[in-house]
């Protein structure tokens, strides 16, 4: 199971060269249920994520819960399901930035044509950390529940404009 939270970004945290960032490019093959691939530096994954069996979980402050499968992928497979792919692909830097009581930020600046956009996520270990988690400052509004910014519509958009997350 995953639970996890979005926010929308107010000012980009300082030196971010100083954390690990991947390179990642995804692909969405469907949207319901999600099947997604992704291509994470040189790390191939097929996810499978649905809503089914969790929805009685979901409670206000508690961000996006999803029963989750990851199936590792060889570059082969990964590149012949990406000639599959609905939409456009999603290309972006992820940098991992710690955050109090173990918790990581997964900072997304999105490249290509979504230049501009970028946002993060914060997963949680329960529903009790993720109701009580506290954003840092360079943090804005959360957007977990905003369908703009799921990575589904993203694939969908041809390109970023900005009036379309105000």
């Amino acid at each position: 199971m995953e639970i996890e939270k979005k926010y929308r970004i107010l000012q980009l945290p300082e030196h971010l060269e100083q954390y690990p960032c991947r390179v990642i490019e995804q692909a969405y093959l469907c949207s319901n249920p999600t099947v997604r691939i992704r291509k994470s530096d040189e790390t191939y994954v097929l996810t499978l994520k649905d809503k089914q069996g969790v929805g009685g979980l979901q409670a206000e402050g508690t961000g996006i819960i999803n029963r989750e499968i990851e199936i590792p992928l060889s570059r082969e497979a990964y590149e012949h399901l990406k000639t599959k792919q609905d939409g456009y692909l999603i290309e972006k830097r992820r940098y991992l930035l710690p955050l109090p009581d173990g918790l990581t930020a997964e900072l997304d600046i999105f490249g290509g044509r979504l230049e501009g956009l970028c946002f993060a996520e914060v997963e949680f270990p329960d529903i009790a950390s993720a109701k009580k988690f506290q954003p840092p400052a360079w943090m804005g509004e959360e957007v977990s529940d905003d369908s703009r910014y799921r990575n589904t519509t993203l694939s969908e958009l041809k390109q970023y404009d900005a009036n379309f997350f105000t």
